[in-house]
């Protein structure tokens, strides 16, 4: 009778744990079954990609830490006057935000896991949507300049915003430790191999270290490029309160809070916002993204399906 039980008890503990990763996967993808329609294009191909599971990037984007990282960088580039409008006015993230959240996700997961081939195509894709994405803007110095999407500036901006986001996220919240590889640090590694990702979309030349890489954010901040605006703060306030479900709100909001604390306080007083006490935040946050993942439970379409390619082309035993 006790064994029954036992068995009867972790059959329910699985089809609960199914249960709350379909809905996590169906949130973040948009996909009504939960099933990332971006996972045939990772699983697909006889060759290897930019990262394997022992490289920092696929290390740092695997994990949990990546949902404070991912609201991070949104705060962080929404900081710049040319990205700003650049979202603004050429995305649907106030009438379909999820929809622009799993346009985001894809390129992230397809870049980290996906083949060569894989990597390319999706590129194709984002700079086929850059194309459209052209204006003006009014700097943090007063000039008004043109822009487009594909504007060397911009895309540094966003690359070192989206980068610093997740390592600062991992650094504070995530338990793995980075690879180092040839590095002194697992940090210097991360950025060192993320820079293979934005080669694609037109970007010549990135930071390839983790000092490298806060002096270039230092450097845009010192020069009066960024800029707080009333437009700064309307995102800002939608990226606060997006329309989640019910449920979720809670847990968005401490991972929110998280995002707050990880940046840097000129950004924070820039942005209008205050930062709850880091030795309340921190605990709280990395022991909610463990019991997440807990609750959801280890598997990763995605990782599986990246794992299973590299095992049939034979990179992995």
């Amino acid at each position: 009778m006790i064994q029954r039980d036992t068995r009867n008890t972790a059959g329910r503990n699985n089809a609960l744990q199914e249960a709350l990763s379909k809905k996590f996967r169906r949130l973040l993808s948009g996909d009504p079954n939960g099933v990332p329609p971006w996972l045939d294009v990772i699983a697909a191909g006889d060759e290897a990609g930019f990262f394997l599971p022992t490289d920092a990037p696929w290390v740092v984007h695997a994990d949990f830490g990546t949902l404070v990282g991912g609201i991070r960088a949104l705060l962080m580039q929404a900081l710049h006057p040319g990205s700003l409008t650049g979202v603004k006015n050429h995305s649907r993230y106030e009438s379909d935000p999820l929809g622009r959240l799993a346009g985001t996700i894809r390129w992230l997961t397809i870049t980290t896991f996906g083949s060569k081939t894989a990597v390319a195509n999706e590129a194709g894709r984002v700079n086929r949507l850059h194309t459209r994405v052209t204006g003006e803007y009014t700097k943090g110095t007063g000039q008004t300049v043109p822009y487009k999407a594909a504007d060397q500036d911009l895309l540094l901006w966003v690359h070192i915003a989206f980068m610093e986001s997740f390592l600062v996220a991992h650094q504070m919240y995530a338990s793995r430790a980075i690879p180092t590889g040839g590095f002194a640090t697992g940090a210097d590694n991360y950025v060192s191999q993320w820079s293979v990702s934005v080669e694609p979309l037109g970007l010549t030349k990135c930071p390839m270290s983790e000092q490298e890489m806060q002096d270039a954010i230092s450097f845009i901040h010192a020069q009066g490029l960024l800029a707080a605006t009333a437009d700064t703060a309307q995102v800002v306030e939608f990226i606060r309160n997006p329309p989640l479900p019910t449920l979720a709100k809670p847990i968005y909001r401490l991972l929110f809070d998280a995002a707050v604390v990880s940046l840097r306080p000129e950004f924070r007083q820039m942005l209008g916002l205050k930062a709850k006490p880091v030795w309340l935040i921190k605990p709280l946050a990395r022991g909610v993204l463990r019991f997440m993942r807990t609750a959801i439970g280890p598997e990763s379409p995605i990782e599986d399906g990246a794992k299973a390619r590299l095992k049939r082309i034979g990179v992995l035993a």
